[in-house]
């Protein structure tokens, strides 16, 4: 698996948005850690930050992700949809991965879906991949996401 470098991304300070939001985090769980971390500095900032159940599952063994069986015995999809239903909005952490710049992988175009469809807030953590990249990133631009350039603060 070639992957690039992750960012960290910024928070602390106050939020000029302001106003608590309950947000789902979606993400390759290639990035479990990841997803813990800005779980933890979401909820300092004073936001609930709902995390894939199967992410320390995936934290031990990635591959998780891309076992049917495991996916089909722990509800995956359904389960991450209805966090996605009972939120305000979703954090996509498009990190780097297979060589794409802020990689969006299939199951979270249609996590962004859903959370379109239920007209949610949807929130990247960094800009989208360019199209000569990831051929639906027409269909992430589609979704008018606010894009945060690492910052956790501009979400509100």
């Amino acid at each position: 698996m070639a992957e690039q470098g992750f960012c960290k991304a910024k928070v602390g300070g106050s939020n000029p948005l302001s106003g608590s939001m309950k947000i789902t985090l979606c993400g390759s769980m290639y990035f479990a850690r990841e997803m813990l971390e800005t779980k933890k500095n979401l909820e300092e900032i004073g936001h609930e930050a709902i995390v894939p159940s199967t992410v320390y599952d995936c934290l031990k063994n990635p591959e998780l992700n891309m076992d049917l069986e495991y996916c089909f015995k722990n509800n995956v999809q359904k389960e991450h949809f209805n966090s996605i239903a009972e939120s305000d909005a979703i954090l996509i952490l498009n990190y780097d991965k297979n060589l794409i710049k802020g990689y969006i992988g299939g199951a979270v175009l249609m996590e962004m879906a859903v959370a379109q469809h239920l007209n949610k807030k949807i929130f990247l953590l960094y800009p989208p991949p360019k199209v000569e990249d990831l051929r639906y990133s027409v269909e992430i631009q589609l979704a008018k996401p606010i894009i945060l350039n690492g910052n956790l603060n501009l979400i509100g």
